[in-house]
């Protein structure tokens, strides 16, 4: 009885054994599974993700030597960094204004004109900061840059290959035909520079207001019976045949 009870306590230890065995096994391929998918992430946008950050925008103003004045389509530039900065600045404007330079007098007299523009723009004086700067060649013109910190939706960077695409022992990926390191970048950063306004990428516009006049005469047709579709009386002058009516 002794010998049996031996023999039974024995194979259930191998049991045990081969049970415990079994699950590290099994544990181990689930970490080494869960390790190669959380760092290398198969869908593009995951690899290149567009993120929301504070940019900057800028225009540069160029002066010459013997004019101190602003052309008329620099001053349309400047009216249109006056527009958009009410709608997306978020910082003051740094003008960076040339000293030292043979154009610095002439620069001066535009930063006034430049000041002046942006003030009648809607952009308060306290909002413009002035800040004097010398370029590193001194042969060449410096420019009058008006700069604004704004958000921005980025992605990137993007011209990264650290594996070769051929078939090679290095490049593991090509045999299982995954996607390789820099695909799908330029796509996400071409499309993170089209967004112009960076909160429609987490959140939807609140509705304007409904244009009164327009509904009110289209409830009076509804009301009448009558139809609603807008008429244009001299959409046919436009054309040039009648060739197919």
């Amino acid at each position: 009885m002794a010998g049996s009870s031996e023999h039974h306590g024995l194979r259930a230890l191998h049991r045990l054994g081969a049970i415990a065995g079994l699950a590290l096994t099994l544990g181990a391929c689930n970490s080494t599974t869960g390790e190669v998918v959380a760092t290398i992430p198969d869908d593009y946008k995951m690899r290149h993700p567009i993120a929301i950050e504070e940019g900057r925008k800028s225009i540069v103003v160029f002066i010459g030597s013997g004019r101190g004045g602003l052309t008329s389509p620099q001053r349309d530039d400047v009216i249109g960094l006056a527009r958009s900065w009410q709608r997306e600045g978020t910082g003051a404007i740094i003008a960076d204004v040339p000293a030292g330079t043979p154009n610095a007098r002439a620069a001066s007299d535009a930063y006034r004109e430049i000041h002046a523009v942006l003030t009648s723009g809607g952009v308060p004086s306290r909002a413009i900061t002035l800040r004097h700067t010398t370029p590193d060649d001194p042969r060449q013109l410096a420019v009058i840059r008006l700069t604004y910190p704004k958000m921005a939706a980025v992605a990137g960077p993007c011209g990264l290959w650290p594996d070769d695409l051929g078939p090679n022992i290095n490049n593991p990926g090509y045999s299982s035909n995954q996607h390789y390191q820099n695909f799908g970048c330029a796509t996400q950063r071409n499309l993170a520079a089209m967004i112009d306004n960076p909160a429609d990428l987490e959140q939807p516009r609140s509705e304007t207001a409904a244009y009164t006049p327009r509904r009110t005469a289209l409830f009076e047709k509804y009301r009448k019976g009558e139809s609603t579709a807008i008429t244009y009386p001299e959409a046919d002058k436009a054309k040039l045949s009648d060739t197919g009516k």
